[in-house]
């Protein structure tokens, strides 16, 4: 178990919690590194099928811990290459694992929290949630991998609006913009986060792995390409236990019971 990235298993679900409070969750080398720890463990737990991602405190994150990098300003360089290749490995790994993953925001969601969020599959949203990609406020440019989903989510003019001017943005308008998916009251969101997890937790695994593997893709691919990767992963699919409850259960006009194979 990690001090700053704490782990719970519910089932089939993992729920990952940023844990610096005192600091609403700022990036600094410790956080950094254990959450390179946790997600690496989810990732590779077969045991898991749905990941929810979320803040302790007041805050979701964020962003980097201000403080400590200008506390560090000279020897931060160096040290900065080492840590943030533990961050970045997190991102990709939120981005790329086989396995569903739901963002759980509320309160600050900017720079490095807004590149975390950004990374996960789907985001639900306190309606108290505050948006900000922040970096040109500090005088550097994105990292966590924002400079790449941020212009596929809402287009490149939008994506360096956000990025040259650093305004916020509330909850609403994120779910506008496509930044979440969901926008409830704060007294809502565990019970809403919860359900939605759940309901990630008990889907058919492997056929969202695909998916998310094809999603993923797609902007690398001409169209040709990406047909012949959809029927390869379609076939895929085929031998699972999962296509044939899902078939069955479609044929018999019943709920089908996924295990995630």
């Amino acid at each position: 178990m990690t001090d700053t990235v704490l782990l719970e298993r519910r089932g089939a679900a993992a729920i990952v919690t940023l844990n610096r409070p005192a600091k609403l969750n700022a990036l600094d080398g410790e956080l950094m590194g254990d959450l390179d720890l946790v997600t690496r463990e989810v990732a590779e737990d077969a045991a898991v099928r749905a990941v929810m991602l979320r803040g302790a405190g007041r805050a979701f994150m964020a962003g980097g811990d201000v403080a400590f990098f200008h506390a560090h300003l000279d020897t931060l360089g160096p040290r900065f290459e080492e840590m943030g290749q533990g961050f970045h490995a997190s991102v990709k790994r939120l981005r790329t694992m086989p396995k569903p993953v739901l963002a759980c925001v509320h309160g600050a969601v900017a720079g490095g929290g807004l590149s975390v969020m950004l990374a996960c599959d789907l985001a639900i949203a306190s309606r108290d949630a505050q948006f900000s990609l922040a970096y040109a406020n500090i005088g550097t440019s994105p990292d966590g991998g924002s400079s790449f989903t941020l212009p596929r989510i809402v287009g490149m003019r939008k994506a360096l609006e956000l990025a040259f001017l650093g305004d916020r943005l509330d909850a609403d308008t994120a779910c506008s913009l496509g930044l979440v998916n969901w926008v409830v009251d704060p007294e809502e969101l565990d019970s809403r986060a919860a359900a939605i997890l759940e309901r990630l937790a008990a889907g058919p695994t492997f056929a969202y792995g695909r998916t998310k593997a094809l999603f993923n893709e797609t902007w690398e691919r001409p169209m040709a390409e990406q047909l012949d990767a959809e029927l390869a992963s379609f076939g895929s699919c085929i031998p699972t236990h999962d296509f044939a409850e899902g078939t069955g259960a479609f044929v018999q006009k019943r709920a089908p019971v996924f295990k995630g194979d």
